[in-house]
Parts: structure tokens; sequence; C-alpha cells
């Protein structure tokens, strides 16, 4: 099983794939990691990413998930995943492949990004972000409003999994 934790920056993909990855017992990856210096230094300047700047970093992921496979391991992974398109290409037809939507009000989301420190995502791009959105349907993903707390986003989603 491959869970990916999407939504827009400031949702939380990282801080609830952790403990999913935790309660699974299984690894982590965290999608900002297959980033290119050149898309790093982009969204560290304010420039919206462009679907040429994704498809290669959303290729990569999906490499890594097909490696985790091929081990028949369960894994957690984070990943904006913003449009169908860029689902699709994770997911791969896959029905192995499970996104977990998190999702909040836009006030929610920058209040959030005003208050991390040490990242390289310019604030300003949330917009953007959210103008790219297309958010998933119920048989796209889990979906999770991030209003609620961490622990309880985490117990929604893992009772969800079993009952897939």
């Amino acid at each position: 099983m491959i869970l990916i934790a999407m939504g827009v920056s400031g949702c939380g993909k990282s801080l609830i794939g952790e403990m999913l990855a935790e309660r699974l017992k299984c690894a982590f990856t965290d999608g900002d990691a297959f980033h290119s210096a050149a898309n790093k230094e982009k969204m560290h300047k304010g420039i919206p990413l462009t679907d040429d700047d994704r498809w290669p970093w959303l290729r990569t992921i999906r490499a890594a998930i097909e490696e985790k496979q091929g081990a028949k391991e369960t894994a957690v992974f984070t990943c904006s995943s913003l449009k169908r398109s860029y689902r699709d290409i994770l997911r791969a037809g896959d029905r192995d492949v499970t996104f977990v939507f998190l999702h909040g009000t836009q006030e929610l989301l920058q209040k959030r990004l005003s208050e991390r420190k040490g990242h390289f995502f310019d604030p300003s791009l949330l917009q953007s972000q959210l103008d790219t959105l297309e958010p998933p349907g119920a048989d796209e993903a889990i979906e999770a409003d991030i209003a609620m707390t961490p622990d309880q986003i985490v117990e929604k989603v893992l009772k969800e999994v079993k009952e897939r």
C-alpha cells in the first residue's frame, strides 16, 4: 500500500505523512526532496512552478513509488498533487496508491505558512497553488479537514484505509 498526503503548502502533508508512516511502521518520503535545485530556487523567489517544471519531479516520485512496490513495502509519500493529471502520473492506474487530501481554509493555511521557518516555499505562492488546485473527488482520495487535530486526521485516514 502506498499513501500520498496531498494538498497545498501549509496543509500539514509532512506532519501527517510522518505520523501515518509511524503508525503503519513503514517508510516516509517527503516529495519535496525530489524537487530539482532549480525548482526550489524558483519557489524560494516566489515564482510559481509550471507543468514543465513539475513533470520530471512527478516522474521521479512515481519511480520511487515503484521501487517501494517492487520491494513489496508499504510507504507514505507527500506531494502537493494539485491537479488530477499530476495524480494520474503518481498513480499510473495503480489501485495500490491512495491519496490523502488535506484541505483547509485559506486563512488557516496562510497562518500556518506565516509561522513556518526555514522552508524554501515562499508563502506568497499559496494563492497560485489554490488557483491550480483541482480538488480530488471522494473516488480519488480520502479527505481530511486540517482544522482537526493531527491525531484526529491520522485516525480518520487509517479508518478509511481499512474500509477501502
